[in-house]
């Protein structure tokens, strides 16, 4: 198993290296540049894995060159995206400096993310209907899923629906919605550079949204582990793990008291799902309608690899 990852992260650095390229020779506006400095490119290495996977490797200079601009705009969205949550959330910090809206102010913030936004959708035209369809689509489900959990943290100790699975439901919508999404579509997005049709195409897009629910659901693991409690994560947990409903009408202490009592099964109930998430990924991997290659097996074995590097953060591994 290690050499095999060896092999994944060896096709990791060598994309991330190209993805790195493409955005310094696309993008000139030194604003944009700066804010996509530093992520770690899960999605548009999972828009270029898939990629491969439909050409085997077998692609044209052009053809590649081409999916790498299409990561660019993969890229300038998940940025925007960036952008406008530490407004919303509040943030003063993105990776340890000062976030965006702290510097520039709030106004100017949202406007240089809808230029991104705008640009990214430049790219996503120039290469055709159907994945400038994909683009505004995704960005509207993103969108859907940001104001659902706005209204969730604003008035989930208000309004907090009464039924344990409508609560537990509204968690996994806005999760699909915020972030899944974007993995589904940057894998659909390869598939498509790549010039498939037809079913290969849910194929692709069903893997990545169950990476990516595998991802966030890891992420929110290590956010509560770290003492982090946003009301859109923890209040459907201790209405799913609780006898009784409507846990938002408690205060913020008696729910740190209720974590607590609950912290075991909050990380059993995360492992459980995390794990038939990437179940769920590596089945759609062995799919008859990906071809052969040494990339199919790649993709088999990339859902594990980015949870653990995931969860590495607290000691935990899949």
């Amino acid at each position: 198993m290690q050499s095999e990852n060896k092999n994944l992260e060896l096709f990791f650095d060598k994309t991330l290296g190209h993805v790195e390229d493409k955005i310094s020779n696309t993008i000139s506006d030194d604003q944009i540049k700066n804010l996509l400095k530093g992520g770690k490119r899960l999605r548009s290495l999972l828009a270029q894995l898939s990629f491969k996977a439909c050409t085997k490797g077998e692609e044209t200079k052009d053809q590649l060159n081409q999916a790498l601009e299409g990561t660019v705009s993969i890229e300038l969205a998940h940025a925007a995206s960036l952008v406008h949550d530490d407004i919303i959330d509040n943030d003063n910090e993105r990776r340890g400096n000062p976030a965006f809206h702290t510097k520039k102010g709030v106004g100017n913030a949202v406007l240089v993310g809808h230029k991104m936004l705008a640009r990214g959708f430049q790219i996503a035209l120039s290469h055709g209907s159907e994945i400038a369809k994909l683009y505004v689509d995704s960005w509207e489900e993103v969108i859907n899923g940001e104001i659902d959990e706005v209204n969730f943290n604003k008035n989930g100790s208000k309004k907090i629906l009464t039924i344990k699975e409508q609560i537990i439901e509204a968690y996994y919508k806005i999760i699909d919605l915020k972030t899944a999404t974007l993995f589904s579509s940057a894998c659909k997005a390869g598939a498509l550079e790549a010039n498939m049709t037809g079913d290969i195409l849910k194929v692709f897009s069903d893997y990545g949204r169950e990476i990516g629910l595998a991802y966030q659901l890891a992420d929110d693991l290590v956010d509560l582990a770290h003492g982090e409690m946003i009301d859109s994560v923890i209040i459907p947990l201790l209405n799913h793990l609780e006898n009784k409903p409507k846990i938002g009408v408690f205060k913020k202490r008696e729910i740190k008291k209720l974590f607590v009592k609950n912290e075991g099964k909050i990380k059993e109930f995360y492992i459980k799902e995390i794990k038939k998430h990437i179940e769920n990924a590596e089945k759609l991997s062995n799919s008859d309608f990906i071809p052969k290659s040494p990339y199919k097996k790649l993709m088999l074995e990339t859902p594990t690899y980015i949870i653990n590097r995931m969860l590495s953060e607290i000691k935990l591994t899949i």
